[in-house]
């Protein structure tokens, strides 16, 4: 029965790995991230919501938008006072795929670059406060990295300063 199941397991982890996942970026690529953000916009805590699509315009670079929705708060306390901020980011965005200069994995890509873009931003408080953030243009920077298990789907995750410090989800290429 040991050696069904040891012979069952093997060739799951062959015929998974039979199937080559090429993500390595080219021109003309489509990418979709869609996902969670962690870390909270302006150093707060938080979680929220996020998507990035690029489009391929040169062997190394893409360029394209995200969307991401941010909140954290704070509520009560022995005071009883409470606040809650919510952000919302629209933003143009470009990266440069690096990984190819130097690795061989055909299913990791590795990227980074800037994003410029408007932040609304909004809060509401449970007593006597002072709006410390407020809407206007931010730039931001993020490195990432898109992990696919086949050719069009994968995970991601990117670090830096952008919607927020974390952000991971599901990776699409079309």
């Amino acid at each position: 029965m040991k050696k069904t199941l040891f012979m069952l397991v093997v060739a799951a982890l062959f015929s998974a790995a039979s199937e080559k996942a090429f993500a390595q970026f080219e021109k003309g690529d489509k990418l979709l991230n869609a996902g969670i953000n962690l870390g909270g916009t302006y150093g707060g805590g938080g979680v929220g919501v996020g998507a990035s699509f690029e489009g391929g315009v040169h062997d190394f670079v893409s360029v394209g938008g995200q969307f991401d929705y941010m909140h954290w708060g704070y509520g009560g306390g022995i005071y009883g006072y409470g606040w809650s901020y919510n952000f919302i980011n629209i933003a143009a965005r470009g990266s440069y795929h690096y990984g190819k200069h130097f690795l061989k994995l055909d299913n990791l890509d590795l990227y980074a670059g800037p994003s410029i873009g408007y932040r609304v931003a909004s809060s509401s408080y449970d007593g006597i406060g002072h709006d410390a953030y407020g809407s206007g243009v931010f730039v931001g920077a993020f490195a990432g990295a898109r992990y696919y298990f086949k050719p069009n789907l994968g995970v991601f995750a990117e670090v830096g300063y952008n919607a927020a410090a974390l952000k991971a989800g599901i990776a699409f290429k079309f």
